[in-house]
């Protein structure tokens, strides 16, 4: 019999985490544990406002399952029973990773893939001042690669500003809906100018069609845009790239599937997260796997990390250690 607990969790973020939609200064997660003695499977997820969620929320929808998931419920019945989102993935992630602790295997033999390697993540610039942003992009001009949290006006001087502080980092940006196709027509070559490669969800999710047959000095990433496989097909033409986030497909089983369906349709793959722990970042590291961009980079952001977490050295990201998770 597997033993259901769910939790809150409150992890503070170091300084301020900014994006056009607001502030937060602390990461609020929910975990899913899910204990079968000896073995113990954990997963985490960060209920998102703009999804409509909340803590509460999330917690109540993994609750109302308890007794199909005590009673042993396997991740693809999950599937049609949960809808996509943030409690759908802690409970997928807690499978996952009590299915490696049964086995005695790593989650990653059952992917698919190689063995996972590190790999090269984002690290985000929270939105700023220029000036702010500039010195930020300054104390982190080692990074290979920065993402820079976009909002409209303002936006050229703030990449400008990052870009003569980090001069040698590739920049990717994120303009979380706060653009319109006017501000991509004119921001677009003159970000591309400054090295700027990618631009994500530049457009209201709901209102994207300006995107269809837009010339591309710069390619656009979904991310708002796209959740689930099932929302794939509205996104060719309008995109070159889709962000994957576990929170969004509602955990690794489907972000799997997505992964193929979008090479297949030739999109190209970001990986990224939501303001979380190691814990909610490790199930990433195995989809992470031959992206194109990856960002990981939240326990980055937090004034500390779960024990044990995730390895960063720099901008490089390890694969989780078992006692992690997987």
């Amino acid at each position: 019999m597997i033993k259901l607990t769910v939790r809150r969790e409150v992890w503070p973020i170091r300084g301020s985490f900014t994006i056009s939609r607001g502030s937060k200064t602390e990461a609020v997660v929910v975990v899913v544990e899910l204990t079968e003695r000896p073995h113990r499977g954990r997963g985490e997820c960060v209920p998102y406002a703009r999804y409509g969620e909340t803590v509460e929320g999330v917690i109540a929808a993994i609750e109302a399952l308890s007794d199909r998931i005590e009673a042993g419920i396997d991740r693809h019945t999950l599937l049609e029973i949960m809808p996509a989102g943030a409690a759908r993935n802690a409970v997928d992630c807690a499978l996952w990773d009590l299915e490696a602790k049964r086995s005695g295997k790593p989650a990653w033999t059952r992917t698919g893939f190689d063995q996972p390697k590190a790999t090269i993540t984002a690290y985000t610039l929270s939105l700023d001042t220029a000036e702010k942003m500039g010195a930020a992009a300054a104390e982190n001009a080692h990074r290979p690669l920065l993402k820079l949290k976009l909002a409209g006006t303002g936006d050229l001087d703030r990449v400008a500003a990052v870009r003569a502080g980090a001069p040698k980092s590739e920049l990717i940006v994120d303009a979380n809906e706060g653009w319109t196709a006017d501000h991509y027509r004119d921001f677009a070559p003159k970000l591309g100018a400054l090295g700027v490669v990618m631009i994500e969800q530049p457009l209201p999710a709901n209102n994207d069609g300006g995107l269809m047959g837009l010339e591309r000095p710069v390619p656009v990433c979904a991310d708002e845009a796209c959740h689930d496989a099932a929302t794939l097909d509205k996104l060719v033409g309008k995109y070159d790239l889709i962000n994957i986030k576990l929170d969004k497909t509602g955990g690794l089983t489907e972000a799997l599937r997505l992964k193929a369906a979008a090479e297949a349709k030739g999109l190209g793959i970001m990986v990224g997260c939501m303001i979380g722990t190691s814990l909610g970042m490790a199930p990433g590291m195995l989809l992470a796997q031959g992206a194109r961009y990856v960002d990981l980079d939240a326990p980055l952001l937090l004034d500390r990390d779960r024990q044990p977490g995730l390895r960063y050295e720099g901008s490089t990201v390890y694969p989780p250690l078992p006692a992690l998770w997987g």
